[in-house]
């Protein structure tokens, strides 16, 4: 399995990104798929998930109404479109896979990982 995000960088607060998550050598039709984030000191964090079809989202409380995840089957690709960005969102984010129909909020539930993209955002 082979992951790697992009779309990372810097960003004044109130400002938006969007991250991309593209999957190569395994079905990933039929992946759940998830969004992590790990700041220096802390430990990783949920941020969001979505189902294998996109029928179902989930996602922090925190990030909630400014963040949305979503994909494109065709292009192997999960997206997290990030808005209204705080300082607080500063952190390594993380794609995860899990080849299962539930889509889960704990790290140790992902099988696959990427290797991160920083998103920075200065107030």
């Amino acid at each position: 399995e082979h992951m790697v995000e992009s779309g990372g960088g810097f960003v004044q607060a109130g400002g938006s990104l969007r991250l991309s998550c593209t999957v190569s050598g395994r079905p990933f039709n039929f992946y759940a798929m998830a969004w992590f984030r790990q700041a220096p000191g802390k430990e990783r964090e949920f941020v969001a998930a979505i189902s294998w079809s996109g029928s179902r989202t989930y996602y922090a409380d925190s990030v909630k109404g400014r963040f949305t995840i979503s994909r494109d089957n065709a292009k192997k690709t999960v997206y997290l479109q990030m808005g209204s960005l705080k300082p607080e969102d500063t952190a390594a984010y993380y794609c995860a896979a899990d080849p299962g129909s539930g889509i889960y909020a704990t790290p140790a539930s992902y099988n696959y990982w990427g290797q991160g993209t920083q998103v920075t955002v200065s107030s």
